[in-house]
């Protein structure tokens, strides 16, 4: 069932801190916006394109030789489309492409690719557990993603015999918030829930708080995965939460639940 649109849910006022990249923070805080909330961007994660190589060059034209190509962002997938556009009079056929999360799977099909993603989930798991991924013996498989990432989908196909290829096409980085910047939207704001989609910016997150001395371990924590949520757990945050999906208006619901919940219970996320 398709979730409702943002300013259908209650978020008057509160205070919500986003974490994400941009440009997916600016549009999540517009979503919380509609819902009556007060957002703050502080992106914790930067990403910026890879310079163009000529081993890159000759991978990207030699695309038609791999069975499977694996994008695990949107970010991967628009800056592997623009490489192919620039290269190919038309995407090859007969490649199975694969997104781990219907945003990417979204990038993809916009091309008029039809991509594999999983059913349930949006992770690295969900995707290794596609039957087309189960059997790949000496199957060439080409995955595009950031310089440095979890090897999990690597390593696992690796082990299933798959030829594995890492097509790095971009970098990551923290960006340098200034001290009274940081000052701000970690205490003055006092945000209630937090936005953190991946693990790299929960550490970020993790050691900002350790530097600058503010405590918010006893916040609302919208992390993407089981993993993450764990990670969360170990570093001391009492509220980890996993949204139904990361799709905005999901993620605005599951804060507007937890948070309208915490308010007329104990305070416990469920």
């Amino acid at each position: 069932m398709a979730t409702p649109p943002a300013e259908l849910y209650d978020l008057q006022g509160r205070h919500i801190l986003i974490c994400r990249p941009e440009p997916e923070a600016s549009r999540l805080a517009q979503c919380f916006r509609e819902a009556g909330a007060v957002p703050r961007v502080l992106p914790l994660i930067e990403r910026e394109p890879l310079p163009e190589t000529p081993e890159r060059r000759t991978l990207i034209l030699s695309l038609d030789h791999y069975t499977h190509i694996i994008t695990v962002s949107p970010y991967a997938a628009r800056l592997l489309l623009d490489e192919v556009d620039t290269w190919w009079p038309q995407i090859p056929t007969g490649i199975r492409w694969y997104a781990v999360g219907a945003g990417t799977a979204a990038v993809l099909a916009e091309q008029g690719l039809s991509p594999r993603r999983p059913a349930q989930g949006w992770t690295s798991e969900a995707l290794l557990a596609l039957p087309s991924l189960a059997r790949i013996d000496g199957e060439r498989v080409l995955l595009a993603r950031g310089e440095d990432g979890r090897e999990l989908i690597r390593e696992t196909l690796e082990a299933r015999g798959a030829q594995v290829t890492v097509l790095p096409l971009y970098r990551r980085y923290l960006p340098d918030h200034p001290s009274d910047q940081l000052d701000q939207l970690l205490g003055d704001f006092a945000p209630e829930a937090i936005v953190t989609l991946s693990g790299e910016t929960l550490n970020n997150l993790i050691a900002l708080c350790a530097k600058s001395g503010h405590n918010l371990y006893d916040r609302l924590l919208i992390v993407p995965a089981d993993r993450v949520a764990d990670q969360a757990r170990t570093a001391g945050f009492e509220f980890p939460c996993i949204p139904g999906s990361l799709a905005d208006n999901d993620i605005v619901a599951t804060v507007a639940e937890q948070l309208n919940g915490r308010d007329g219970s104990s305070g416990t996320v469920k």
